[in-house]
């Protein structure tokens, strides 16, 4: 009963959005003001009755009701209740009621916090919001229904995949829907004003606070999924460029773009067009992520799917929503045009580089993601694109992201001059310093250790000194005293910039100096890598709660002193009849002593496989520090006052 209850639950929101796409719409266009009001509680409603219908198939996971087709094919009674939770999104179904329902709860935000609105913006982005909502609606309840009932319900469930019975794992889809569905806000608001005919500094300031969560959602979602990949799939590495991974990056580097290009329309009024284009194609990169999840067009280990007719589906919402956009987009570009002028040395036109590296690496990544496709569908050719390729065209695009972030922190709006990157001369010679002692110290001469060492002391420096020249003139103290009465925005931007340091000094670290060694050991063997030696000590078989792991002890040493017990271990899921291996990790400031036990060997002994990661946990941590300065940013008052409410009319004029 209670399946039903969802069920219906979620047809009902289907209608509700239904209403909420027309009714406002119209309303808008003919100027009634009683329409438009429809927008907030049909948003309300909508929400609630989604988180209905969520509760419904979470229950029927909870509770392990096997009459649902889905519950038997992604639970088991045996399973965590963790995981038996996360079983309700580890699927294409459940997944996709996720999806919609934080669609619905950014569209009810926009209801509830967006009363400063216009009426008539305000009418059109919720009615914008609910189309989405009702094309999403129509793909689960016509393809993709999680309420389908078995006519023989059996005893038990086929369980989750291992892969996915994961504390990260089963917070990072989470957090991934909140950043690709939080686009679609920043989507809303620029069809709206193309509807609308008018963009100002106003609108500019509205559609940052929605892209800035979504980039931070994706910031959290993305450095998860990669930590999960790093310790749990056993090869120790924390990106492979796979297309699932690239689905999610790509939305990031638009949205960073799209950021960015939101100062230039708040601060300056200018780059208009470019700011809605950007604002279209960060949505229009989230649903082609959804495309490569779902259609299985492309290989992944990530995809939930392999369903022509869901792909088709999918490829129609993304041919309807984006295609309509950029034909409203050329309509209405030309009445769009920009108040402010800058010179080009200029805050503005660092933010225009900013957004036009931004913009082409997500397009490399594209180009690369879709490549074997297009090869194979044209050219009836089978071509793989992996990590030499993105490495070798990727790398150069952040190199000179890098170099450029702190030097337009330096610069003023509108018309700068070359003495003002003056103050960054010490940084320059600081990092220039660090860089050249890494490449005198190092054995190998890697070039990539001193460059990503040097870049990160740039950008962190940099950053201290951006925050150090908002302080102001005066004594030391006093400054330090106005440092802790700076904007929200200005401490989360130093901190998304060092974070962005951090990151790119761990991934150059990692990559250059890296060492493994791999052997099989019997017990009481050892194995030495770098100044590491490790003892494998015992071998024993353990009963989980539903896996059972092969689990080894490892004794680690340093220049002759232990320093831990690692104990890595290979599962066996008996249920999904699947093996998954989880790395044992001694983790330190400065590196990452990483093992993994392998399969029995016919002559006797393990396989073992050792690796010195040096500086593994930057990466993360500069995750970490990018997401807390955008937390910062979102908490900066003048966010979430938005921009207040146009004065007059006269402050925009309406397209004819």
């Amino acid at each position: 009963m209670i399946a039903e209850l969802g069920h219906f639950a979620l047809i009902a929101a289907f209608s509700v959005a239904l209403v909420q796409m027309i009714v406002p719409m119209v309303g808008a266009w003919k100027g009634w003001s009683g329409w438009m009001a429809a927008a907030p509680p049909a948003a309300i409603a909508q929400v609630a009755l989604v988180a209905a219908s969520f509760a419904a198939l979470t229950y029927a996971f909870v509770t392990s009701d096997f009459s649902l087709r889905l519950v038997v094919l992604n639970s088991h009674t045996d399973k965590p209740m963790l995981y038996k939770v996360s079983g309700v999104w580890g699927n294409h179904e459940g997944s996709l009621l996720l999806w919609v329902l934080i669609l619905s709860a950014f569209g009810a935000a926009a209801a509830l916090f967006g009363g400063r609105l216009p009426a008539t913006l305000r009418a059109r982005v919720l009615a914008v919001q609910a189309s989405v909502g009702v094309a999403f609606y129509a793909f689960i309840l016509f393809t993709s229904n999680p309420f389908v009932r078995l006519a023989e319900p059996p005893f038990n469930g086929e369980d989750l995949n291992p892969l996915l019975q994961d504390p990260g794992l089963a917070f990072h889809p989470p957090f991934l829907y909140l950043g690709y569905v939080g686009l679609s806000m920043a989507f809303s608001f620029a069809v709206a004003a193309l509807i609308e005919g008018r963009v100002d500094a106003a609108w500019g300031r509205w559609v940052r606070p929605w892209t800035l969560a979504a980039w931070l959602f994706l910031t959290v979602g993305i450095a998860l999924g990669s930590w999960w990949a790093y310790y749990e799939l056993g090869w120790g590495g924390f990106w492979f460029w796979d297309p699932v991974e690239n689905a999610s990056f790509m939305p990031w580097l638009i949205a960073a773009a799209l950021l960015h290009s939101a100062i230039v329309v708040e601060k300056r009024e200018a780059l208009k067009a470019w700011t809605i284009l950007l604002a279209i194609l960060a949505f229009g990169f989230s649903l082609v992520g959804t495309f490569i999840v779902r259609s299985g067009v492309l290989t992944s280990v990530h995809a939930f799917a392999n369903d022509p007719e869901r792909g088709v589906f999918i490829l129609l919402i993304l041919a309807v929503f984006i295609g309509g956009a950029l034909t409203l987009y050329a309509l209405r570009a030309p009445v769009m045009q920009a108040r402010g002028v800058f010179g080009v040395v200029s805050r503005e036109s660092a933010l225009v580089v900013n957004n036009l590296l931004l913009a082409v690496s997500a397009f490399v990544v594209f180009v690369g993601t879709v490549w074997p496709l297009v090869a194979e569908l044209a050219f009836d050719r089978t071509l793989s694109v992996g990590p030499p390729f993105f490495n070798a065209a990727f790398t150069p695009f952040v190199i000179a992201l890098a170099a450029l972030v702190p030097l337009g922190s330096t610069l003023p709006w509108k018309r700068g001059r070359a003495k003002a990157f003056r103050v960054m001369g010490p940084v320059a010679l600081l990092a220039l310093a660090v860089a050249g002692l890494v490449w005198a110290m190092q054995t190998g001469r890697s070039l990539g250790g001193p460059l990503g060492a040097g870049l990160g002391v740039w950008l962190v420096a940099g950053s201290v000194v951006d925050l150090a020249t908002r302080t102001g003139r005066g004594r030391w103290s006093d400054r330090l005293g106005r440092v802790t009465r700076l904007p929200g925005a200005d401490w989360g931007k130093a901190l998304a910039h060092g974070g962005l340091g951090l990151t790119i000094f761990g991934v150059a670290a990692l990559t250059a100096w890296q060492q493994e060694g791999v052997a099989v050991l019997d017990i009481g063997d050892r194995l030495d890598v770098g100044r590491y030696e490790v003892e494998l000590r015992e071998v024993e078989q353990v009963q989980g709660p539903n896996y059972v792991a092969t689990r080894a002890t490892l004794a680690a040493s340093e220049n002759g002193r232990e320093i831990g017990l690692l104990y890595p271990e290979k599962r066996v899921y008996p249920v999904a009849r699947m093996p998954t291996t989880e790395a044992g990790i001694d983790s330190g400031l400065t590196r990452d002593l990483y093992t993994v036990i392998g399969d029995p060997q016919t002559g006797g002994g393990w396989a073992v496989r050792v690796y010195v990661k040096p500086y593994a946990n930057w990466i993360w941590g500069g995750a970490i520090v990018m997401a807390l300065g955008g937390v910062l940013s979102l908490g900066d008052r003048r966010y979430r006052v938005a921009a207040g409410a146009r004065k007059t009319q006269a402050e925009g004029v309406p397209a004819e």
